[in-house]
């Protein structure tokens, strides 16, 4: 599987859905992704390197400014080709000129079949079999994109979410971080992901006199303890969201590794976040998640039982939010 948008954890795991599809119509099939990628080294390639329907990860920096770039580009292609000796490639990208190219080039040296998008005219012959263009298809959310190649191999969605699993690092973080910060194990959680930290995400922030009271109401209706997450760069935000906030709260910013994250999301009874990384995971990883939007994006949100999606902009959208959460915190359901 070829793959080469934004490094971003919740864009590469949008993409899971589909991996499971590939899985429920092919049982036996193993199915190895190749992510191309300008960012190379981001932090989301540990957690995707490990995720439990790949066989393999690989990842090829696709940035190219000459001629030698090109010839890096086939020779790491050539080596993953090598040790994973595919089948069959379907390259997820409906605009990824160096995708369609790699594709053109497995079929000529090696004899691989491959299935694209026919997105612009002529693509299709990069391929052996093509689906039609996106922009002929409704696609109500990001993750049905990963849905539009698919439809060749008459795969639909179906609802099918996105997934994650916790890794062993995870699973240990959980069973073990609650003795460390003096947490009784009967204490509900309440976690909050303020995020949105890197330079062009912070507009998705909401207003922290806003997301301050939402939390606060939770809490008081809950008696749940709040437990904030984010990068060692986002404390200070986690620090200025808890100035003068009354109840009692726990800043773990810094102190968990993208691998032991899902661990501590899956302790949480409630998972509220802004649109970031651990929103998705949270998701993928079926934990009640109240997410929380600045301006309605349906293309961001995730339609499913345990997610609900919430516009917070003014003081007039905190009932909404506070009643959308006590709905999700109360119809969770502990699972062993």
């Amino acid at each position: 599987m070829l793959m080469g948008h934004s490094a971003g954890i919740g864009d590469m795991l949008r993409g899971s859905a589909s991996w499971r599809a590939l899985k429920n119509h092919f049982p036996d099939a193993e199915l190895h992704l190749l992510f191309l990628t300008k960012d190379k080294g981001a932090v989301s390639e540990r957690l995707i390197s490990r995720h439990q329907l790949l066989s393999s990860f690989h990842v090829i920096d696709k940035n190219i400014k000459g001629i030698s770039d090109w010839v890096r580009l086939f020779k790491e292609f050539d080596r993953v080709v090598k040790r994973v000796s595919p089948d069959f490639i379907i390259d997820f990208e409906p605009h990824g000129l160096k995708s369609s190219f790699l594709c053109l080039y497995a079929k000529v040296k090696y004899g691989i079949r491959s299935l694209g998008v026919a997105e612009i005219p002529f693509r299709k012959y990069f391929y052996s079999i093509s689906s039609e263009p996106s922009r002929k298809l409704k696609i109500r959310d990001y993750t049905d994109r990963y849905f539009v190649v698919l439809k060749a191999l008459g795969i639909e969605r179906g609802g099918i979410p996105i997934e994650l699993e916790e890794t062993p690092e995870a699973v240990k973080f959980r069973n073990s971080f609650r003795k460390r910060f003096s947490i009784p194990e009967d204490k509900e959680l309440i976690g909050l992901n303020i995020g949105c930290g890197t330079p062009d995400a912070l507009w998705k922030r909401p207003k922290l006199s806003l997301l301050r009271e939402v939390l606060k109401q939770l809490q008081e209706k809950t008696n749940a303890l709040l437990i904030l997450t984010g990068a060692s760069f986002e404390k200070d935000i986690n620090q200025e969201f808890l100035k003068d906030y009354p109840l009692p709260a726990i800043d773990l910013a810094g102190q968990t590794d993208i691998l032991e994250l899902p661990g501590l999301i899956k302790s949480c009874r409630l998972f509220v976040s802004t649109d970031s990384g651990p929103y998705h995971m949270s998701v993928a990883l079926r934990v009640p998640t109240l997410a929380v939007f600045v301006k309605d994006f349906p293309y961001s949100y995730h339609q499913h039982s345990w997610v609900s999606c919430n516009v917070l902009s003014s003081e007039k959208d905190i009932p909404l939010l506070v009643k959308e959460g006590l709905k999700l915190y109360e119809n969770f359901k502990k699972k062993d």
